[in-house]
């Protein structure tokens, strides 16, 4: 692989109907022996794919950079935190386990944790192959098959995960890759054979997955949109928070959903905060994410580059101040000349009722608004239709924690921000969505309990 921006990488056929009913029926037939499989066995299969990643972490790291277009810096830690989700789910495989429960006259009953069948993960185009790892390590934990389908942005390392699976020992078809847009989502949703649909992207799809899933009764993890809010206090470390503010804005060129994009700071601190930012923004490296000093690459494609411009051309419009950046970046080498580069941009002047305040951008662009009082920053905070995450930097903490405890939000994040270790499970109140990915919460989406009651004597009838 070798970067070329704006060119084409590869070209793959998208998946029509006998390729998702050939990749649902393989997944099927995979299941029936991995089901059977005790939670050991499964956890040793998954740590060999495990070890795979971690033995391979350069040459896949390189090969997201190149799907993607983030630096190859944060690309390693994708690969990470990858790897570790399958340990983690590896580790949980062999334990998990129903409950006894004594009746009265020595009768009993007992729970069974099972797997549901084929699974249906959806990804996004933001982090590729560490999605499709937080979708697949639960479900295969569980004992379930998946049938993974990338964002046609981005279809190249989910294949190569495929691959490891089947090189870690898994039944043939067990992790199977179909490729395709819109229309092969909807052939993946509406196959009878699925059992449950887990979908990571924007909210409109999110919805016409679930208006599908409800059609065959079944379940769905969405993990959709957000604009979340980052409060700044004035007692907070301001070098921390100014640190938190660009993790929380910047990361894979702002394409996170759970960014912390509207930036509320106490008006005390607004402009000495203010001043630091942009001075701090101004210094990101971008250009070729191949290098190693380069910490922001290049945008998805051109229609989102575009789109993200529209949002700060309306900005501008409606008030807002561009402080910093927001224009096309062309970097020195001219084998870049073609890349979907711009500046990180930071914007002042802001109000919650501009329209850069209220949608989801997902871009680099940051949102600066002062605040008053607390009472009335967790009002505003909560002013949205969307509740993925939301962040707090302070000294006190007390006041952090009763602040978190207000937000409206499912992922919060306390003198720090975009950390997600697999540990803890992620996923969004209001319109970003519900369900869990991660932690021990996510087997309750990837299983379903059967109830057993034993009768030790005679049954008492009442006819």
């Amino acid at each position: 692989f070798k970067t070329c921006p704006g060119r084409v990488l590869c070209k793959l056929p998208f998946s029509g109907e006998k390729e998702v009913d050939l990749a649902v029926q393989s997944a099927k037939a995979a299941f029936k022996i991995w089901s059977q499989m005790s939670g050991m066995e499964r956890c040793r299969v998954m740590l060999e794919a495990a070890r795979i990643i971690r033995e391979q972490r350069e040459e896949i790291a390189t090969m997201e950079t190149i799907n993607n277009g983030k630096s190859i810096f944060e690309a390693r830690v994708d690969i990470d935190i990858s790897w570790q989700c399958l340990e983690y789910y590896a580790g949980l495989a062999g334990s998990l386990a129903g409950e006894h429960i004594q009746l009265p006259g020595g009768s009993f009953g007992y729970t069974r944790r099972e797997p549901l069948g084929v699974c249906v993960g959806i990804g996004a185009w933001n982090y590729p192959f560490q999605i499709a790892c937080w979708k697949s390590g639960p479900a295969l934990a569980c004992g379930n098959a998946m049938v993974f389908k990338p964002s046609p942005f981005t279809p190249i390392s989910v294949v190569r995960l495929a691959e490891i699976f089947t090189e870690a020992g898994v039944p043939k078809g067990l992790f199977n890759v179909v490729q395709g847009g819109a229309a092969t989502g909807q052939l993946l949703c509406q196959h009878p054979d699925v059992a449950k649909i887990s979908f990571t992207g924007s909210v409109p799809t999110g919805m016409k997955i679930m208006e599908m899933a409800a059609k065959g009764i079944k379940p769905v993890t969405l993990e959709l949109g957000g604009k979340s809010p980052l409060i700044i206090f004035s007692d907070a470390d301001l070098e921390n928070a100014v640190k938190g503010a660009l993790m929380a804005n910047f990361l894979t060129q702002g394409e996170v959903c759970c960014n912390g994009t509207r930036v509320f700071v106490e008006r005390k601190i607004l402009d000495t905060f203010t001043k630091e930012v942009v001075k701090r923004t101004q210094k990101i490296k971008i250009g070729d994410p191949l290098l190693e000093d380069t910490r922001m690459g290049a945008l998805i494609n051109q229609p989102h580059l575009n789109r993200v411009q529209g949002f700060i051309k309306q900005a501008k419009e409606q008030g807002a101040e561009v402080l910093c950046g927001g224009d096309l970046y062309v970097p020195d080498d001219p084998k870049l000349k073609n890349g979907y580069y711009m500046r990180p941009c930071v914007l002042g002047n802001c109000k919650d009722d501009m329209t850069c305040v209220k949608e989801e951008i997902f871009g680099p662009v940051m949102a600066i608004l002062p605040f008053d009082t607390e009472e009335e920053v967790v009002e505003r905070a909560n002013a949205t239709k969307f509740g993925l995450a939301g962040g707090v930097f302070t000294r006190d903490i007390q006041k952090a924690h009763r602040v978190v405890a207000a937000l409206k939000a499912g992922m919060c994040f306390i003198n720090n921000y975009n950390v997600s270790p697999v540990e803890l499970p992620f996923g969004g109140y209001k319109s970003s969505g519900f369900g869990r990915e991660n932690g021990r919460a996510a087997i309750e989406y990837y299983s379903q309990l059967k109830t057993v009651c034993v009768e030790m004597g005679d049954v008492e009838s009442v006819f």
